[in-house]
């Protein structure tokens, strides 16, 4: 899954509160040992601009001495403790310096921190060239040199922690050593501690992640760039100067532990924070509704259905499904991060009508809505005895569908139906017989002659059904129909029936009732300009 986040640009956390005004001394040159009567000039930094006066302590044999000087430098040449301050700032930390009357002495910067170049020197007092030195640390040598060279010892941490010494020859094998120094690298900033708005964030909320570190007074400035990672290494930002993510919108996926990194520009110093568990929380689904659109219970034979299923509370991953009670049966099933889904029924027939229901699962099990009942009301259609078929086509163009109603007639002794109205049957071929000339087909033509359509004319036409029921009687009845978009031909298909002596209708089959039918015939026209009637139907 995915995980939006952003950065937010802000000022490292890397800055300076409490300290923030607390000066650093720097020396130079570097050195914290010199031989006695050199000089040692401090400066006291801190400050966008040189401070008009500034305030210096030394202490020496349990004495404090102070001293104000213009400015923000001291030039000095006795040994002690120095510290610097001025209007609005707290005292500096102390810088210890020694004036040497020592003959062979071991130079060491006044602090080193993780990633600098760690640089000695051994020097030994007067002009005299030294022809070897070497650098032992914790009784180990670290060089051995034939000429007098300061030893560099790059990119140094805490490894390199301990105790140094200078051993220095001179001409005829004259040997001197310095006194031991210990020297401790410091850290340059602490491992960065990851920090969250909130550690159990409710899934679609946004959590916010701080890495969190310092850097000393003397580095303040040092730029510093941050990273967010989380289990096996995904990474969710680039390095940035931001020690700030946010991570917009969180999922129950996302769950896991965090991590943070800080490193230098130089990525000579780089440090990661611990862990950081955040398990993000899921609402399970309640309250499942199931709608229709369009709204109601009820529905239009052929139309679109469109079943919603939706969600009061729930948040993740739903899974949708739509069922209709009487078989159980699923019509469908949806998987999206939404409180709401669809399923269409592109077209809607009569044994669609029942009882639907969903469910909505995220996880937690499936919960169900209630049943809706779904009835299918049928579109207006067929009339007793006329059944209307419809063809679409452009003007001048007649695309016409003749349904054909045939009956078959089988003679039984004795029975038979006795009808006082009758029609004139069609005549027979000459290979017909006259007992059976059913099933009877009727050709329709199309229109032409006398009758012209036009488009925007109205068309009223009467169909008269003639059906013949037991006792012998014939029923009619009449169908108005009206239609602005189509022009009707009306043309009758009889049935011929065996007629005895005595006027009586024949039929084999006692259960066959013989009918009359009008067939519709139907051709699409904008706009048709004739009345027509059925031949033999009377107002």
């Amino acid at each position: 899954m995915l995980l939006w986040v952003s950065l937010l640009i802000l000022a490292p956390v890397s800055g300076q509160s409490a300290t923030a005004h607390k000066p650093v001394i720097s020396l130079h040159p570097p050195w914290t040992t010199v031989f006695q009567g050199e000089r040692v000039n401090l400066t006291c930094n801190g400050f966008h601009h040189s401070p008009q006066r500034t305030k210096w302590k030394r202490w020496y044999s349990g004495k404090e001495i102070v001293r104000d000087t213009p400015g923000d430098t001291l030039e000095v040449h006795e040994s002690g403790e120095y510290r610097c301050q001025t209007r609005g700032s707290t005292l500096s930390n102390p810088v210890h310096l020694v004036f040497s009357t020592e003959p062979f002495i071991l130079q060491a910067p006044y602090s080193v921190f993780e990633g600098d170049t760690l640089v000695l020197r051994c020097q030994r007092r007067g002009k005299k060239k030294l022809t070897a030195v070497k650098y032992v640390w914790n009784r180990k040598i670290l060089s051995i040199s034939n000429e007098s060279q300061d030893l560099l010892i790059p990119q140094a941490s805490s490894n390199n922690n301990g105790y140094y010494q200078c051993i220095g020859v001179e001409d005829k094998n004259y040997v001197f050593r310095s006194n031991p120094r210990m020297i401790k690298i410091q850290e340059l900033f602490p491992h960065p501690k990851l920090k969250a708005t909130v550690s159990q964030p409710t899934e679609g909320n946004s959590v916010n992640l701080s890495c969190e570190t310092q850097l000393p007074p003397e580095r303040s400035d040092t730029p510093l760039y941050f990273t967010f990672f989380r289990d096996d290494g995904v990474v969710l930002s680039d390095w940035s100067k931001s020690p700030e993510l946010q991570i917009a919108t969180i999922w129950r996926e996302n769950s896991g532990f965090y991590w943070c990194g800080a490193e230098t520009v130089s990525r000579s110093v780089h440090k990661r924070s611990l862990p950081l568990q955040i398990q993000v929380q899921r609402i399970p689904v309640s309250g499942v509704l199931m709608e229709t659109q369009p709204p109601g219970d009820q529905v239009v034979e052929g139309e679109v259905l469109v079943l919603v299923c939706s969600v009061a509370e729930g948040t993740g991953d739903t899974t949708f499904s739509w069922h209709r009670e009487d078989t159980k049966e699923s019509l469908g099933r949806k998987t999206q991060r939404s409180q709401r889904a669809e399923l269409e029924i592109s077209v809607i027939r009569e044994n669609h009508a029942g009882g639907y229901y969903c469910t909505a699962d995220n996880s937690y099990g499936p919960v169900q809505s209630g049943v809706m009942n779904i009835t299918v009301r049928g579109t207006p259609g067929n009339r007793d005895g006329v059944i209307a078929a419809g063809a679409t086509g452009g003007l001048g163009t007649i695309l016409a569908i003749a349904l054909l109603f045939s009956c078959w007639h089988r003679r039984k002794s004795g029975d038979g139906f006795r009808g006082n109205e009758t029609r004139s049957p069609p005549t027979a071929g000459p290979e017909e017989s006259s007992h059976s000339i059913c099933p009877v087909q009727v050709a329709l033509q199309p229109l032409y002659g006398n009758v012209h359509l036009e488009e925007g004319d109205l068309v009223y036409s009467e169909v008269q059904t003639i059906q013949l029921r037991e006792e012998g009687e014939a029923s009619t009845s009449r169908t108005l129909l009206k239609d602005k978009h189509a022009s009707v031909v009306y043309s009758e298909v009889k049935t011929q029936l065996t007629d005895n002596s005595a006027g009586k209708v024949i039929s084999e089959d006692e259960d066959t009732m013989e009918s009359y039918e009008n067939v519709l015939l139907v051709h699409q026209s904008p706009k048709p300009s004739a009345v027509l009637k059925a031949p033999g139907v009377t107002n």
